[in-house]
Formats: structure tokens, C-alpha cells, sequence
């Protein structure tokens, strides 16, 4: 692990070998590892507990009633992931819930990360959903409700880095995915960003997946992520 590192590494494979071999070349240079609802549903805990080298932010996007969302939240806990994700659009209860329950973990309590709007979606994805206003308005409503009711951070894109710094202030943790370095192809990303353009505007960490895990050398494009962001 790279102490005080900003940047997290997502490991996106169901294969825990793969995610193994990943983890050991990026750790040197990553803050955590990132393992999400894929890599989970097909290895569950003993997968989770074969990934070392950094803390673990397990990205589950956790959404369903306030009880069931507890109860999700109780059954990692013995995990000790450093980060937990949660959606915002669940609503207040949701969100009180889910930080509730982890107030049995101690000094190993996850911070409980809110997402606002997945990266992956526009203005229009928004508008068929029923959703009105651009993203950036959905965010920052979803952003406020989040916060107010116990979420220790956001998972916003990049672009609403900014805004949401000067709406909520700066103890609010701010976790970015929708990161694309130069020259990196934007795959199902619509809201992106560099890691050093993402860091300037004020995110706590950046989330890079596949411009790592899809390089040649994993290790060495972790490196050049990091050194661009330190």
C-alpha cells in the first residue's frame, strides 16, 4: 500500500486470480483496491479475504428498504472493508440505516459512501428514468440528503467535484470514479476526467480500472497514475 495514496484501483473481474496477480502489482502505488459487486457475487468473503497488499473499498451500491440494507451492511462487517458503498436515491431511512448498523465495528467501522449518479449516466438516461434537471442538479439534491443523513462520503464523477465542495464544505470524504487518463479510451463512461484534473478540483481519492488492469503492465501504469496525482 502507498500511504496517503489518492488513487484506488478497481479490480472488475470475477476471476480471483486475475484479481490477485492485479492487486499485488498495483499495491505498491494505490491507497485501496476496489472490489465490486461482480468480483463479490462470485467469490464472496474468501475472495475478498485473498485480496491483499492496501485497504479494501468493496463497492457494492448497496439499495434496497432500510432493514435490508442493515442487515447487508451487519454481514460485511466482519469483512473490515476500509470503504462501503451505498445509493443515495435510497432514500434518508436507507442511508440512517445503513450508518446505524455500523456502529458495532469500532476502530474497523467502513465509511459509508453515498453514490449520487453513476458515471455511465446523461442527461437524457437521467430524463427517462424520470428524473428531471441535468445531473449535476440530480447530485447535488442527492449529495445534501446524503450527508444530512450520516453518509461519511460521496461517489460522485468528477465534473461535480467543485460543486459539491463548495456546497458541503471539506470534511465531506469525495470518491471519483469516471477517471480516464490521457489518451485513454472512455468505454461506458459519459462524465470523465484526468486522475491530475480530478485531484486539482478537490476529490479525496480517484477510481481508475480498466486504463490499469487492461495496460500491459498494471504495475507501472498504477505508478504513473500515482506520480501524476501526488
Amino acid at each position: 500500500m502507498a500511504q496517503g495514496s489518492k488513487l484506488i484501483v478497481a479490480l472488475d473481474t470475477i476471476d480471483a486470480g486475475r484479481a490477485r496477480v492485479w492487486a499485488d502489482a498495483v499495491s505498491p502505488h494505490a491507497g485501496l483496491l476496489k472490489l465490486g459487486l461482480e468480483f463479490f457475487l462470485a467469490n464472496g468473503a474468501a475472495g475478498f479475504a485473498a485480496i491483499t497488499g492496501a485497504p479494501i473499498f468493496l463497492d457494492l451500491k448497496l439499495h434496497d428498504i432500510p432493514n435490508t440494507v442493515a442487515g447487508g451492511v451487519r454481514a460485511v462487517l466482519p469483512l473490515k472493508p476500509a470503504m462501503l458503498t451505498i445509493h443515495a436515491a435510497g432514500g434518508a431511512a436507507m442511508i440512517q440505516a445503513a450508518k446505524q448498523a455500523t456502529a458495532g465495528a469500532g476502530v474497523d467501522r467502513p465509511m459509508i459512501l453515498a453514490v449520487t449518479v453513476l458515471t455511465s449516466l446523461g442527461h437524457d438516461d437521467l430524463e427517462a428514468t424520470g428524473v428531471g434537471g441535468t445531473p449535476a442538479e440530480q447530485v447535488l439534491r442527492l449529495g445534501r440528503l446524503a450527508v444530512a443523513s450520516g453518509a461519511d462520503g460521496l461517489v460522485c464523477s468528477p465534473l461535480e467535484v467543485i460543486m459539491l465542495r463548495q456546497a458541503l464544505g471539506p470534511a465531506v470524504k469525495l470518491v471519483v470514479p469516471g477517471i480516464r487518463p490521457d489518451g485513454s479510451a472512455a468505454g461506458d463512461q459519459t462524465r470523465t476526467m484526468t486522475p491530475a484534473q480530478a485531484v486539482a478540483a478537490g476529490a479525496d481519492w480517484i477510481v481508475v480500472g480498466r486504463p490499469i488492469t487492461g495496460a500491459s503492465d498494471p504495475g507501472a501504469a498504477a505508478a504513473d497514475i500515482a506520480a501524476a496525482i501526488r
